[in-house]
């Protein structure tokens, strides 16, 4: 069975090298929904795949932190990235330019790297990340599967290489989250929510 939790978030950037000339040369945004897909063949003690009220902790938090934010390919012209760092409180450097395939690719790294260190407390048993769905407009999306998140030909993706702003990490509501999940510290779901 799968299962489905949408997110949304607002964010600016720029896609270097890309064929639409507007995309590769100036700052936009999108209104970015993001759909996360999980699967199991068991249900928990409520007799679903996964609580969505658990998803709406730190899930909802690494989703979210590219909120009003801007996203940076470190690889962009280092004048660029140091002047939307200092002129942007919200800020994320990726190792990967920041288009929909990118994006998917990494809310998928994370994701699925905190579902990996989560103890589960409800009888929820073989929970996989399926794939993550990012809609940059309202007719073009990004689907990424575990094999495109972690392929060598699209760009290596490490925790290590995703840099968020103060701010960022600030608003978290454990502004230690995203430190926890490089170290690879558990994590356990509350009983209740």
């Amino acid at each position: 069975m799968i299962i489905r939790k949408l997110f949304k978030f607002e964010n600016a950037h720029i896609v270097r090298g890309c064929s639409t000339v507007k995309c590769r040369s100036s700052i936009h945004g999108h209104s970015y929904k993001v759909e996360l897909l999980f699967e199991s063949n068991f249900l928990d003690h409520g007799q679903m795949v996964y609580d969505f009220g658990l998803m709406k902790q730190n899930m909802k938090d690494l989703v979210e932190s590219f909120d009003h934010a801007i996203a940076l390919w470190r690889d962009d012209d280092a004048w660029f990235v140091n002047d939307m760092k200092k002129h942007s409180a919200r800020w994320i450097e990726l190792p990967v330019s920041p288009s929909a395939e990118q994006f998917s690719r990494v809310i998928f790294v994370m994701i699925s790297k905190l579902l990996s260190l989560t103890k589960t407390l409800n009888g929820e048993k073989d929970v996989r990340l399926h794939s993550v769905i990012v809609h940059e407009t309202e007719t073009g999306y990004a689907q990424c599967f575990e094999e495109d998140a972690y392929s060598q030909n699209m760009g290596i993706i490490q925790l290590e290489d995703i840099i968020f702003s103060d701010q960022v990490l600030n608003d978290f509501k454990d502004n230690e989250l995203f430190e926890k999940l490089k170290r690879g510290e558990k994590f356990v779901n509350p009983e209740s929510v």
